[in-house]
């Protein structure tokens, strides 16, 4: 790791010196500005605007641009984009992640639309962006590493800010379709202007999957965002937002290995679901005091039904009873009513800039599930070695509670952050929160009602070098904090409960995790800003992080591992050449995350009690997205990219005995705009490779590994019109 590191600086120390022995004085300062002009503004890092040399932190930006030229179908075509970034592909944009952290469905990210969770603290859903507009989006900022000082639980591993596409000026339209030869078709339309006082946008998609690579693989999606600005005068804007969606999709699960290799896409399971109903809704009033102080305040709603059959809930044993298998149906419902108000304050004195602000959030929550009973038809095979052919529905136990809670969440914070500069080159940045996350619980299953509370102030110190224009370092130490979700607690224990005649047991007794973060990067811009590098070390500690076992029967235990590390070098990057008619993009990750204590067993008969030393599963130590795209002066607004996605080895397992192979793919984009009509292409897995996004299995020596399979090689063709009276 240290030889990576000393390597990046000097390359950077090496390229800055050739920099500077090619130019005069003059142009030094002709190139000085054009780097000061290049410098990205950030929202998401300081909860204000802020440029890049003034933030603290590993944060990345997916401009209107990238957003627009990927044409993605789901939105991990455009994350993934970001350096030290894997959003992992589940089918029919469900999705998991990893960012400093392996890839899992853990709540250790905190998504945001517009500044604002997408869902409340507590009520984690690894699959939330499946509810994202993609049509409406005008950036993306990606903050890698803890930022709980800012934006609370959750905010551990990494936090995603999706920024909606803003009222324009004059009135713009753009309507479009797109389809595959997989039987996946979708219509887009968006619109605004500004009348007055008040502007407007709205966008809508409707998303259709028929008849696809995989069987039982079908699903449709609506979604609609409409947003009004108000601006009563120069100082003062009310804004209102609005997201509905609708999301229905069979689960089509994973393949075992040999369905896998031949390329045998056929799901086991003919009746799993999940469906998605979302609203959220918000209004801001914003107002400039004077040139270095302003203030917001937001009221928001949110109303989420969310019901499954899950294909991952699916128990199944090849030794103890290979032709039965259990399932499960289950809802989580939520509505949320609360308020976040900021103020920010800047000074002359150390040009100093303070945001403090403050959260209220009441979430009321009803959750239940209950037991599937299944007969299990098997492949031919080896006993105890088996696989699964198909599941089939014997007899469903609505009698037979899983899980059965209602729960009212309060989650309370404040938070303050400030920056000073106390000369010219320094900018040294603190940061603060307080949050108290309180749940009122009714488990009738075992008819006990309680309180749990979470609480915990988490912290922040970082700090800005900028020697010169072109180049800049910092480092920061943050905190992060993660309460266990609510889910996780009112589930009943595996072996307990139900239908096994012992009195069901709950995980009362977990702990929330924390996390330590200690990093250093930096950045630099070369060549009048045609060549764009940064990078960042980190390492960061956790404790009691909540992760999940599988068990024999692949039900999952919950365990509180005592320590992990994750330790690892993120870097990306731009080269424009030729007049700007070639970009080279660049940008991965080398990481590596470790159990340090992790006991797994108290049996005095079980072989392997802790899992110390050993890497997590399911945790590449290389992953990487990379592109080269072309715009030729010869034909103005045609374009054409190839990208390289690349995944490392990892193992499949808790214990360390299978990796699998990762992957690598190419990616293949090109679109002509002509008078407003664009006309456009996407090949996606252009050599048609078999891969898999996640492999897993258990730790017993007859466990069978799981693939979530890939699709083959993709067709997208798309057409859009965009009209605008822009001068």
């Amino acid at each position: 790791m240290k030889k990576i590191f000393l390597t990046l600086l000097l390359l950077g120390q090496v390229a800055i010196a050739q920099n500077n022995s090619k130019k005069k004085n003059t142009k030094a300062v002709q190139d000085s500005t054009k780097v000061e002009n290049l410098q990205e503004v950030f929202v998401t890092a300081n909860r204000s605007a802020s440029l890049r040399k003034e933030t603290p932190v590993a944060v990345s930006k997916l401009t209107a641009k990238t957003i627009d030229e990927t044409k993605a179908v789901a939105a991990y075509e455009i994350i993934n984009k970001t350096p030290g970034v894997l959003m992992v592909n589940l089918g029919n944009e469900q999705h998991s992640m990893s960012i400093r952290q392996p890839m899992t469905t853990n709540a250790y990210y905190l998504y945001l639309e517009d500044g604002l969770p997408i869902r409340p603290m507590g009520i984690f859903n690894h699959n939330a962006l499946l509810e994202i507009n993609q049509f409406n989006l005008q950036s993306i900022e990606v903050i890698k590493g803890p930022a709980s000082s800012l934006y609370g639980p959750e905010a551990v591993g990494g936090t995603i800010n999706l920024i909606s596409l803003k009222p324009s000026i004059n009135p713009e339209f753009k309507f479009g379709m797109q389809a595959d030869q997989w039987g996946y078709k979708r219509i887009q339309a968006a619109g605004g202007a500004t009348i007055g006082k008040i502007g407007f946008h709205i966008a809508g998609i409707s998303s259709l999957q028929e008849n696809g690579w995989m069987t039982f693989s079908d699903y449709n999606k609506d979604n609609f965002n409409a947003r009004i600005d108000y601006n009563i005068n120069s100082k003062t804007r009310l804004i209102s937002n609005t997201m509905w969606g609708k999301y229905y999709s069979d689960m089509s699960g994973s393949v075992n290995e040999a369905a896998f290799y031949n390329r045998t896409y056929k799901s086991t399971t003919d009746f799993t679901y999940r469906k998605s109903d979302a609203l959220r809704t918000r209004l801001t009033l914003e107002h400039d005091w004077n040139d270095n102080t302003a203030s917001y305040i937001t009221v928001y709603h949110r109303d989420n039904k969310l019901g499954q059959n899950p294909s991952y809930g699916i128990r199944w044993s090849p030794t103890v009873n290979p032709t039965t298998a259990k399932g499960e149906v289950n809802s989580n419902n939520f509505k949320s009513y609360g308020a976040i108000t900021q103020h920010t304050q800047k000074f002359d004195f150390l040009n100093t800039k303070i945001v403090c602000g403050a959260l209220y959030d009441y979430s009321p929550v009803t959750y239940w599930a209950y037991l599937l009973e299944m007969k299990a038809y098997l492949n031919p095979g080896t006993p105890g070695k088996q696989t699964v052919n198909y599941y089939e529905i014997t007899a469903e136990r609505p009698d037979v509670k899983l899980s059965n809670y209602t729960a009212d969440i309060f989650n309370t914070a404040g938070y303050a952050q400030v920056s000073i500069n106390p000369y010219e080159k320094l900018v040294v940045t603190a940061g603060a929160r307080y949050d108290n996350l309180k749940v009122n619980y009714n488990n009738a299953i075992d008819n006990s009602t309680g309180t749990k509370i979470y609480d915990k102030p988490t912290f922040k110190f970082g700090a800005n070098y900028n020697p010169v224009q072109f180049t800049g370092i910092y480092a920061n130490y943050a905190q992060g904090f993660a309460p266990p979700g609510i889910t996780s607690i009112f589930r009943a224990k595996a072996g307990t409960g139900g239908t096994t005649g012992k009195p069901a047991q709950f995980y009362y007794n977990l702990e929330p995790a924390t996390f330590n973060n200690y990093e250093i990067g930096g950045w630099f811009a070369l060549l009048g800003g045609k060549l764009n590098f940064d990078y960042a070390v980190y390492y960061m500690e956790g404790k009691n992080e909540l992760l999940s076992v599988r068990l024999p029967d692949n039900s999952t235990d919950f365990r509180s591992v005592g320590e992990t590390r994750h330790k690892g070098v993120e870097f990306g990057g731009n080269y424009k050449l030729l007049a700007n008619q070639v970009n080279i993009r660049f940008g991965g990750t080398v990481a590596e995350h470790t159990y340090i204590d992790f006991k797994v067993s108290d049996y005095p008969t079980d072989v392997l009690k802790n899992l110390d030393g050993k890497e997590m599963p399911q945790a590449p130590r290389w992953s990487g997205n990379s592109e080269i795209s072309y715009y030729p002066n010869w034909l103005p607004k045609f374009r054409t990219s190839v990208e390289w996605q690349s995944v490392g080895s990892y193992y499949q397992d808790q214990i360390n005995t299978i990796k699998y192979a990762g992957y690598d793919i190419f990616n293949f984009r090109a679109g002509y705009e002509w008078k407003g009509i664009e006309i456009y292409g996407n090949i996606i897995n252009i050599t048609d490779k078999l891969y898999a996004y996640n492999v897993s299995r258990g730790n017993l020596s007859s466990s069978q590994p799981t693939y979530t399979a890939a699709a083959p090689r993709t067709f997208l063709v798309g057409l859009q019109y965009n009209f605008s009276l822009r001068k």
